[in-house]
Protein backbone atom coordinates (compact mmCIF):
# COMPACT_ATOMS: atom_id res chain seq x y z
CA UNK A 1 0.00 0.00 0.00
CA UNK A 2 1.22 3.31 -0.64
CA UNK A 3 1.41 6.29 1.97
CA UNK A 4 -0.89 8.58 2.29
CA UNK A 5 -0.25 11.73 0.52
CA UNK A 6 0.35 14.41 3.20
CA UNK A 7 -1.44 18.39 2.54
CA UNK A 8 0.26 20.93 4.34
CA UNK A 9 -2.19 23.83 4.80
CA UNK A 10 -1.31 27.42 5.70
CA UNK A 11 -3.25 29.36 7.34
CA UNK A 12 -2.58 33.17 8.77
CA UNK A 13 -5.94 34.81 9.43
CA UNK A 14 -9.30 34.53 10.72
CA UNK A 15 -10.36 34.59 7.63
CA UNK A 16 -8.29 32.34 5.18
CA UNK A 17 -9.06 29.92 8.17
CA UNK A 18 -12.68 30.25 7.54
CA UNK A 19 -12.57 29.32 3.80
CA UNK A 20 -10.08 26.12 4.74
CA UNK A 21 -11.71 24.73 6.85
CA UNK A 22 -14.29 22.62 4.60
CA UNK A 23 -11.39 21.47 2.83
CA UNK A 24 -9.41 19.89 5.65
CA UNK A 25 -12.40 18.47 7.32
CA UNK A 26 -12.93 16.57 4.21
CA UNK A 27 -8.88 15.33 3.21
CA UNK A 28 -9.53 14.86 7.35
CA UNK A 29 -12.28 12.45 6.87
CA UNK A 30 -11.05 11.41 3.89
CA UNK A 31 -9.34 8.19 5.03
CA UNK A 32 -6.62 7.85 2.28
CA UNK A 33 -5.04 11.34 2.86
CA UNK A 34 -3.22 12.81 5.57
CA UNK A 35 -3.10 16.81 6.73
CA UNK A 36 -1.84 19.19 8.79
CA UNK A 37 -2.03 22.91 9.40
CA UNK A 38 0.52 25.46 9.77
CA UNK A 39 -1.27 28.05 12.05
CA UNK A 40 1.28 31.81 11.82
CA UNK A 41 -0.04 34.89 11.51
CA UNK A 42 -3.05 37.12 13.56
CA UNK A 43 -3.91 33.42 14.86
CA UNK A 44 -0.99 33.98 17.10
CA UNK A 45 -1.65 37.35 18.09
CA UNK A 46 -3.65 38.17 21.78
CA UNK A 47 -4.75 41.67 20.37
CA UNK A 48 -6.74 39.71 17.84
CA UNK A 49 -8.49 37.31 20.23
CA UNK A 50 -5.84 34.76 19.99
CA UNK A 51 -7.92 32.88 16.96
CA UNK A 52 -5.49 29.79 16.86
CA UNK A 53 -8.02 28.48 19.35
CA UNK A 54 -10.65 28.26 16.46
CA UNK A 55 -8.81 25.83 14.96
CA UNK A 56 -8.36 23.48 17.66
CA UNK A 57 -12.04 23.93 18.93
CA UNK A 58 -12.79 22.64 15.08
CA UNK A 59 -11.52 19.39 15.73
CA UNK A 60 -7.97 19.56 14.18
CA UNK A 61 -5.38 18.24 16.47
CA UNK A 62 -2.32 18.21 13.97
CA UNK A 63 -1.40 21.96 14.29
CA UNK A 64 1.92 23.12 14.37
CA UNK A 65 1.76 26.49 15.68
CA UNK A 66 4.23 29.43 14.83
CA UNK A 67 4.86 33.41 15.64
CA UNK A 68 6.04 34.79 12.67
CA UNK A 69 5.68 38.84 14.43
CA UNK A 70 6.07 40.77 17.63
CA UNK A 71 2.86 41.86 18.91
CA UNK A 72 4.91 44.50 20.34
CA UNK A 73 5.04 46.76 17.20
CA UNK A 74 3.87 46.97 13.73
CA UNK A 75 6.27 44.28 11.99
CA UNK A 76 6.78 45.76 8.19
CA UNK A 77 5.20 43.11 5.77
CA UNK A 78 8.83 41.88 4.49
CA UNK A 79 9.38 41.39 8.08
CA UNK A 80 6.76 39.00 8.25
CA UNK A 81 7.26 37.04 5.38
CA UNK A 82 10.57 36.59 5.88
CA UNK A 83 9.59 35.17 9.28
CA UNK A 84 6.89 32.81 7.98
CA UNK A 85 9.43 31.95 5.48
CA UNK A 86 12.26 30.39 8.22
CA UNK A 87 9.68 29.27 10.32
CA UNK A 88 7.63 27.10 7.54
CA UNK A 89 10.83 26.09 5.84
CA UNK A 90 11.88 24.50 8.72
CA UNK A 91 9.03 22.97 9.16
CA UNK A 92 8.49 21.51 5.56
CA UNK A 93 12.03 19.93 5.41
CA UNK A 94 10.57 18.23 8.71
CA UNK A 95 6.65 17.14 7.33
CA UNK A 96 7.54 16.86 4.13
CA UNK A 97 4.51 17.36 2.75
CA UNK A 98 3.66 16.16 -1.07
CA UNK A 99 1.53 19.51 -1.29
CA UNK A 100 1.24 22.64 0.42
CA UNK A 101 -2.47 24.79 -0.09
CA UNK A 102 -2.51 28.35 0.52
CA UNK A 103 -5.03 31.05 -0.25
CA UNK A 104 -5.34 34.63 -1.57
CA UNK A 105 -3.19 37.15 -0.83
CA UNK A 106 -2.05 37.87 2.03
CA UNK A 107 1.96 37.72 2.86
CA UNK A 108 1.80 34.20 5.12
CA UNK A 109 0.01 33.02 1.45
CA UNK A 110 3.51 34.27 -0.96
CA UNK A 111 5.85 33.11 2.20
CA UNK A 112 4.54 29.55 1.81
CA UNK A 113 4.52 29.54 -2.08
CA UNK A 114 8.47 30.66 -1.59
CA UNK A 115 8.68 27.64 0.34
CA UNK A 116 7.54 25.37 -1.26
CA UNK A 117 8.98 26.03 -4.99
CA UNK A 118 12.48 26.50 -2.96
CA UNK A 119 11.92 23.12 -1.52
CA UNK A 120 10.56 21.38 -4.62
CA UNK A 121 7.22 20.73 -2.80
CA UNK A 122 4.00 21.11 -4.62
CA UNK A 123 1.85 24.09 -4.19
CA UNK A 124 -2.08 24.66 -4.69
CA UNK A 125 -3.14 28.31 -4.33
CA UNK A 126 -6.96 29.14 -3.51
CA UNK A 127 -8.70 32.02 -5.24
CA UNK A 128 -6.01 33.07 -7.67
CA UNK A 129 -6.96 35.49 -10.74
CA UNK A 130 -9.07 37.86 -9.47
CA UNK A 131 -8.64 41.72 -9.30
CA UNK A 132 -8.74 43.68 -6.41
CA UNK A 133 -6.57 47.35 -4.86
CA UNK A 134 -3.73 48.13 -3.31
CA UNK A 135 -0.91 45.42 -2.84
CA UNK A 136 -2.80 42.51 -2.62
CA UNK A 137 -3.12 42.29 -6.09
CA UNK A 138 0.50 42.15 -6.86
CA UNK A 139 0.97 39.63 -3.81
CA UNK A 140 -2.18 37.67 -5.39
CA UNK A 141 -0.47 37.35 -8.93
CA UNK A 142 3.23 36.79 -7.58
CA UNK A 143 1.69 33.74 -5.54
CA UNK A 144 0.13 32.45 -8.99
CA UNK A 145 3.67 32.81 -10.80
CA UNK A 146 4.86 30.28 -7.58
CA UNK A 147 2.39 28.06 -7.74
CA UNK A 148 2.00 25.12 -9.82
CA UNK A 149 -2.01 23.86 -9.29
CA UNK A 150 -4.54 26.55 -9.15
CA UNK A 151 -8.30 26.22 -7.68
CA UNK A 152 -10.63 29.35 -8.64
CA UNK A 153 -13.68 30.36 -7.91
CA UNK A 154 -15.10 30.83 -11.26
CA UNK A 155 -14.56 30.85 -14.96
CA UNK A 156 -13.81 34.47 -14.76
CA UNK A 157 -10.88 33.83 -12.98
CA UNK A 158 -9.59 30.55 -15.05
CA UNK A 159 -9.33 32.50 -18.09
CA UNK A 160 -7.10 35.15 -16.07
CA UNK A 161 -4.60 32.69 -15.01
CA UNK A 162 -4.55 31.09 -18.73
CA UNK A 163 -3.53 34.38 -20.19
CA UNK A 164 -1.00 34.80 -16.54
CA UNK A 165 1.03 31.81 -19.04
CA UNK A 166 -0.73 29.06 -16.25
CA UNK A 167 -0.80 25.60 -17.70
CA UNK A 168 -4.62 25.14 -18.45
CA UNK A 169 -4.42 21.49 -17.37
CA UNK A 170 -3.68 22.84 -13.70
CA UNK A 171 -6.03 25.63 -13.06
CA UNK A 172 -9.79 24.20 -11.72
CA UNK A 173 -12.74 26.26 -11.09
CA UNK A 174 -14.20 24.43 -8.73
CA UNK A 175 -16.01 27.58 -6.32
CA UNK A 176 -14.90 29.48 -3.32
CA UNK A 177 -14.81 26.97 -0.28
CA UNK A 178 -16.31 29.76 1.84
CA UNK A 179 -19.59 29.68 0.14
CA UNK A 180 -19.28 26.10 1.46
CA UNK A 181 -19.84 26.75 4.90
CA UNK A 182 -22.50 29.73 3.74
CA UNK A 183 -25.02 27.57 2.03
CA UNK A 184 -24.24 24.96 4.92
CA UNK A 185 -26.89 24.12 7.47
CA UNK A 186 -24.76 24.09 10.03
CA UNK A 187 -24.53 27.79 11.45
CA UNK A 188 -24.99 29.27 14.51
CA UNK A 189 -28.40 30.81 14.97
CA UNK A 190 -28.61 34.85 15.18
CA UNK A 191 -29.63 34.47 19.02
CA UNK A 192 -26.28 32.10 18.95
CA UNK A 193 -24.33 34.85 17.93
CA UNK A 194 -26.01 37.71 20.10
CA UNK A 195 -25.32 36.19 23.05
CA UNK A 196 -21.69 34.86 22.32
CA UNK A 197 -20.22 38.33 21.27
CA UNK A 198 -23.01 40.61 23.30
CA UNK A 199 -24.50 41.99 20.91
CA UNK A 200 -27.99 43.48 21.80
CA UNK A 201 -28.93 45.89 19.04
CA UNK A 202 -32.21 44.66 17.29
CA UNK A 203 -30.68 46.13 13.59
CA UNK A 204 -27.31 46.44 12.82
CA UNK A 205 -24.63 46.93 10.11
CA UNK A 206 -20.98 45.32 9.74
CA UNK A 207 -18.11 47.74 9.49
CA UNK A 208 -15.07 46.41 8.91
CA UNK A 209 -11.61 48.44 7.62
CA UNK A 210 -8.56 47.64 6.88
CA UNK A 211 -5.62 49.80 5.99
CA UNK A 212 -4.76 50.39 2.00
CA UNK A 213 -0.89 49.80 2.35
CA UNK A 214 -0.84 51.92 -1.00
CA UNK A 215 -2.37 54.99 0.43
CA UNK A 216 -0.66 55.29 3.84
CA UNK A 217 -0.38 58.95 4.42
CA UNK A 218 -4.28 59.58 3.57
CA UNK A 219 -4.87 56.24 5.74
CA UNK A 220 -6.00 58.56 9.18
CA UNK A 221 -8.02 60.86 7.34
CA UNK A 222 -9.32 57.96 5.32
CA UNK A 223 -10.84 55.97 8.45
CA UNK A 224 -11.63 59.16 10.06
CA UNK A 225 -13.74 60.14 7.45
CA UNK A 226 -15.41 56.85 6.90
CA UNK A 227 -16.13 56.25 10.77
CA UNK A 228 -17.66 59.69 10.90
CA UNK A 229 -20.15 58.79 7.57
CA UNK A 230 -21.34 55.44 9.37
CA UNK A 231 -21.92 57.41 12.96
CA UNK A 232 -24.04 59.53 10.57
CA UNK A 233 -26.50 56.87 10.25
CA UNK A 234 -29.02 56.11 12.27
CA UNK A 235 -28.02 52.23 12.48
CA UNK A 236 -26.04 50.85 14.97
CA UNK A 237 -23.11 48.95 13.97
CA UNK A 238 -20.60 45.52 14.91
CA UNK A 239 -17.35 46.78 13.94
CA UNK A 240 -14.36 44.15 13.85
CA UNK A 241 -10.71 44.42 14.00
CA UNK A 242 -8.93 45.14 10.77
CA UNK A 243 -6.25 42.95 9.63
CA UNK A 244 -1.95 43.17 10.95
CA UNK A 245 -1.07 44.92 7.35
CA UNK A 246 0.72 48.68 7.60
CA UNK A 247 -0.88 50.74 8.69
CA UNK A 248 -3.34 48.56 11.16
CA UNK A 249 -2.41 50.87 14.34
CA UNK A 250 -3.54 53.56 12.72
CA UNK A 251 -6.90 52.05 12.07
CA UNK A 252 -6.98 50.38 15.68
CA UNK A 253 -6.47 53.96 17.17
CA UNK A 254 -9.89 55.09 15.18
CA UNK A 255 -11.82 51.92 16.11
CA UNK A 256 -10.59 52.51 20.12
CA UNK A 257 -12.29 55.99 20.17
CA UNK A 258 -15.64 54.05 19.10
CA UNK A 259 -15.20 51.33 22.36
CA UNK A 260 -17.54 52.77 24.78
CA UNK A 261 -20.19 54.77 21.70
CA UNK A 262 -23.92 53.30 22.58
CA UNK A 263 -24.29 52.44 18.83
CA UNK A 264 -21.17 50.51 18.32
CA UNK A 265 -20.08 47.26 19.34
CA UNK A 266 -16.49 46.51 18.94
CA UNK A 267 -15.00 42.60 18.17
CA UNK A 268 -11.72 41.88 18.07
CA UNK A 269 -12.38 38.84 15.67
CA UNK A 270 -15.39 36.81 15.11
CA UNK A 271 -15.65 32.84 14.33
CA UNK A 272 -16.14 32.57 10.47
CA UNK A 273 -19.63 30.97 11.01
CA UNK A 274 -20.93 33.23 13.78
CA UNK A 275 -19.38 36.10 11.36
CA UNK A 276 -21.36 34.57 8.90
CA UNK A 277 -25.00 34.24 10.32
CA UNK A 278 -24.15 38.25 11.58
CA UNK A 279 -23.46 38.71 8.01
CA UNK A 280 -26.97 37.23 6.87
CA UNK A 281 -29.20 39.31 9.20
CA UNK A 282 -27.49 42.64 8.75
CA UNK A 283 -28.59 45.49 6.84
CA UNK A 284 -25.33 46.65 5.48
CA UNK A 285 -22.26 45.54 5.23
CA UNK A 286 -19.92 48.91 4.87
CA UNK A 287 -16.07 49.27 4.92
CA UNK A 288 -13.43 47.75 2.07
CA UNK A 289 -13.00 44.37 3.24
CA UNK A 290 -13.23 41.75 0.51
CA UNK A 291 -16.43 40.07 2.61
CA UNK A 292 -18.75 42.71 1.70
CA UNK A 293 -18.24 42.08 -1.89
CA UNK A 294 -17.79 38.14 -2.66
CA UNK A 295 -19.74 37.19 0.60
CA UNK A 296 -22.33 39.52 1.42
CA UNK A 297 -23.95 39.41 -2.17
CA UNK A 298 -23.89 35.70 -1.54
CA UNK A 299 -26.96 36.24 0.50
CA UNK A 300 -28.82 39.29 -0.95
CA UNK A 301 -27.09 42.02 1.92
CA UNK A 302 -26.35 45.55 0.72
CA UNK A 303 -22.71 46.70 0.78
CA UNK A 304 -21.52 49.86 1.02
CA UNK A 305 -17.76 49.73 0.04
CA UNK A 306 -15.81 52.16 0.17
CA UNK A 307 -12.50 53.93 -1.08
CA UNK A 308 -10.49 51.85 -3.09
CA UNK A 309 -8.90 48.79 -1.51
CA UNK A 310 -11.35 46.20 -3.77
CA UNK A 311 -11.38 48.26 -7.16
CA UNK A 312 -11.55 45.99 -9.62
CA UNK A 313 -13.27 43.69 -8.23
CA UNK A 314 -16.54 41.92 -8.98
CA UNK A 315 -19.49 43.78 -9.63
CA UNK A 316 -22.98 43.29 -8.35
CA UNK A 317 -26.48 45.25 -8.20
CA UNK A 318 -26.22 44.73 -4.25
CA UNK A 319 -22.30 46.69 -4.05
CA UNK A 320 -22.63 50.61 -3.96
CA UNK A 321 -19.06 51.90 -4.20
CA UNK A 322 -18.28 55.32 -2.74
CA UNK A 323 -15.37 57.66 -1.97
CA UNK A 324 -13.62 57.95 1.61
CA UNK A 325 -15.18 60.65 3.09
CA UNK A 326 -18.65 61.08 5.55
CA UNK A 327 -21.26 62.67 3.04
CA UNK A 328 -20.80 59.37 0.48
CA UNK A 329 -20.83 56.97 2.85
CA UNK A 330 -23.68 58.57 5.01
CA UNK A 331 -25.85 59.50 2.20
CA UNK A 332 -24.97 55.72 0.85
CA UNK A 333 -26.33 53.87 4.17
CA UNK A 334 -29.19 56.82 4.03
CA UNK A 335 -30.50 55.20 0.62
CA UNK A 336 -29.85 51.87 1.22
CA UNK A 337 -31.15 48.97 -1.68
CA UNK A 338 -33.26 46.56 -0.44
CA UNK A 339 -32.24 42.86 -0.30
CA UNK A 340 -31.03 41.34 -3.87
CA UNK A 341 -31.03 38.19 -5.67
CA UNK A 342 -28.05 35.90 -3.96
CA UNK A 343 -25.28 35.57 -6.32
CA UNK A 344 -23.70 32.60 -7.21
CA UNK A 345 -20.58 34.18 -8.59
CA UNK A 346 -17.89 32.57 -6.46
CA UNK A 347 -19.07 29.09 -5.94
CA UNK A 348 -22.66 27.03 -5.49
CA UNK A 349 -21.45 24.98 -2.25
CA UNK A 350 -19.87 21.85 -3.43
CA UNK A 351 -16.19 23.27 -3.90
CA UNK A 352 -14.86 21.06 -1.04
CA UNK A 353 -15.93 17.68 -2.74
CA UNK A 354 -14.46 19.06 -5.85
CA UNK A 355 -10.92 19.70 -4.24
CA UNK A 356 -11.06 16.28 -2.81
CA UNK A 357 -11.82 14.83 -6.22
CA UNK A 358 -8.79 16.91 -7.76
CA UNK A 359 -6.96 15.40 -5.00
CA UNK A 360 -7.52 12.02 -5.64
CA UNK A 361 -7.00 11.96 -9.18
CA UNK A 362 -3.52 10.60 -9.70
CA UNK A 363 -3.07 12.81 -12.88
CA UNK A 364 -3.15 15.95 -10.24
CA UNK A 365 0.08 14.34 -8.47
CA UNK A 366 2.55 14.37 -11.94
CA UNK A 367 2.43 18.13 -12.32
CA UNK A 368 5.91 18.93 -12.83
CA UNK A 369 7.37 20.67 -10.14
CA UNK A 370 9.32 22.67 -12.64
CA UNK A 371 6.88 25.65 -14.26
CA UNK A 372 7.97 26.72 -18.03
CA UNK A 373 6.14 29.75 -19.40
CA UNK A 374 3.49 29.55 -21.91
CA UNK A 375 3.72 31.87 -24.27
CA UNK A 376 0.34 33.26 -25.73
CA UNK A 377 0.10 33.42 -29.48
CA UNK A 378 -1.06 35.71 -31.31
CA UNK A 379 -2.63 34.40 -34.30
CA UNK A 380 -3.86 37.95 -35.04
CA UNK A 381 -1.78 39.76 -37.79
CA UNK A 382 -0.50 43.53 -36.94
CA UNK A 383 -0.95 46.24 -38.58
CA UNK A 384 2.82 46.46 -39.37
CA UNK A 385 2.79 42.52 -40.96
CA UNK A 386 -0.66 43.96 -42.90
CA UNK A 387 1.82 46.69 -44.61
CA UNK A 388 4.87 44.77 -45.37
CA UNK A 389 2.40 41.59 -46.56
CA UNK A 390 0.79 44.54 -49.49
Amino acid sequence: MSPKKKILFLTGTRADFGKLKPLIQKVKASGDLDYAIFATGMHMLARYGSTVKEIYKAGFNKVFTYINQDASYVAGMDQIVASTIQGLGHYVREYQPDLIVVHGDRVEALAGAIVGALNNVLVAHFEGGERSGTVDELLRHAVTKLAQVHFVANEEARRRLIQMGEDPDAVFAIGSPDVDVMLSDDLPSLAEVRKKYAIEFPEYGIFTYHPVTTELPLLEQNIDATIAGILKSELSWVAIYPNNDAGSDVVLRALERLRNHPRVRLIPSMRFEYFLTLMRHAKVVCGNSSAGIREAPVYGVPTVNVGTRQNERYEYASIVNVRENAPSVARALHALPRRFTPSMHFGEGNSAALFLDKLRDPLLWTTPRQKLFRDMVDTTPSKRRIKRAA
